[in-house]
């Protein structure tokens, strides 16, 4: 019997991961009916989805409720009052009462007032992290400020006991470290053509996923022609550092203002500027509206992109596999699910000294001012194996599905 409802309104990234992981076990999956809409315009899917999914979801005798934070739960429930006597189970990925605008009249006081809506009509709370529990319940009472008048009191209070910390469950594939790039054939991975009129591994027709696997038969044998196209690749050889190989640095986030690009562009160009060598790559889901600074910011990087944009989870991993250093920027972050990705991949991470990043990081992987992180970046760059000398595999342990399984069984079936 499928007693469990599921319900994501935005259903991509951090949100389907979870929803398909729930759905692959063998005693939550065939439990679960689920309800979803595509990962678009997520402010329409905030304002108006409890609308639709009351007259799309299935009249049923179930026991559980488990959705994202994006849905307005009192919406829903006045409009399918059959749900009122459901267990209601509400995952924040991320809350919006911290939410960085661009500008302040731009927030959108219905975002964190629907999510305090929906805390309340809830009967648990389950937040990615601590600190998305604890800045989305110190925030509610100065988010109600903005009302002008006779505001509601004590909301804190009557939420908190409803709250719990549950992280984000990983699945990492095993990653078949036989197969991985030798640490001083890496460099492989950072190819270009002679005249650099192809910044890109997609360039030549390849996908990243082909480049890469060409590259390590070529690491095996650099006389080895890479394909059979009548148009093959440099050398890998030309492209190594006397220690090894050049840095090669990953941005895996969001295309988003809120992951703030630009203070990650304005380090690498500064690194460029002062001759370091390095290659770069830019992955990360894309939306209607990307920011400038990425347009702006490619044809200066020429010759150093490695994979740019949207990838298959197939070539993404393995940009995570080729890769040295995986850099966050966020002014927005409860978890951060790519950044601990790449660490399971090898990555040395660098994290800013705030948001969610201190609960899971070290302190050697944090930075505290833009400075600081050039600093860091120019040291790998001047050494790259030096973020290899450092793993960070440990950390990752208590994020594994594996070890979170029974959490969510008993979350969602008792």
């Amino acid at each position: 019997m499928k007693d469990i409802l599921i319900i994501e309104p935005f259903n991509g990234g951090s949100h389907q991961q979870l929803i398909n992981i729930l759905e692959a076990d063998t005693e939550i999956g065939p439990r679960c009916e689920i309800c979803s809409l595509p990962a678009k315009k997520w402010q329409w899917r905030a304002r108006t989805s409890a609308l639709y999914f009351s007259q799309t979801i299935p009249y049923s005798q179930y026991r559980v409720l488990f959705a994202s934070s994006v849905i307005n739960l009192a919406e829903l429930i006045s409009l399918r009052p059959d749900l009122a006597s459901v267990r209601k189970i509400i995952y924040f990925h991320e809350n919006q009462l911290i939410y960085p605008v661009q500008q302040k009249q731009e927030r959108d006081f219905q975002y964190g007032y629907n999510q305090i809506l929906t805390s309340l009509v809830a009967d648990i709370n389950v937040f990615n992290s601590s600190f998305n529990m604890e800045s989305f319940l110190k925030s509610i009472s100065s988010h109600l400020k903005l009302i002008p008048d006779h505001r509601p009191k004590n909301l804190e209070a009557q939420i908190r006991p409803k709250c719990q910390v549950l992280y984000f469950p990983l699945l990492i594939p095993n990653v078949d470290k036989s197969c991985a790039f030798a640490e001083n054939d890496k460099a492989a991975y950072f190819l270009q053509t002679e005249d650099k009129s192809h910044s890109e591994l997609k360039g030549n027709n390849r996908t990243v996923g082909e480049i890469i696997d060409m590259e390590k038969s070529s690491a095996n044998s650099d006389n080895e022609n890479l394909n059979s196209d009548s148009t093959s690749l440099p050398s890998p050889s030309k492209q190594l550092k006397k220690d090894g190989h050049v840095l090669h640095i990953v941005w895996p986030h969001r295309w988003e203002h809120d992951k703030d690009p630009k203070s990650f562009f304005d380090a690498l160009l500064q690194l460029q500027g002062e001759g370091h060598d390095f290659c770069v790559s830019v992955i990360g889901e894309t939306f209607s509206e990307v920011p400038e600074v990425f347009s702006t910011c490619k044809p200066l990087l020429t010759g150093r992109i490695v994979a740019w944009g949207y990838q298959s989870r197939e070539d993404y991993l393995k940009v995570l596999d080729a890769a040295d250093v995986v850099v966050s920027t966020a002014q927005h972050e409860f978890f951060g699910v790519s950044m601990l990705e790449a660490v399971s991949h090898g990555c040395y991470p660098l994290c800013p000294k705030r948001l969610v990043y201190p609960e899971i990081y070290p302190e050697e992987c944090l930075y505290a001012t833009q400075t600081q992180l050039v600093k860091k970046l120019r040291r790998f760059c001047q050494r790259p194996a030096l973020s290899k000398q450092h793993s960070h595999q440990e950390l990752i342990k208590k994020f594994l599905w594996e070890n979170l399984q029974v959490n969510y069984r008993q979350l969602l079936l008792n």
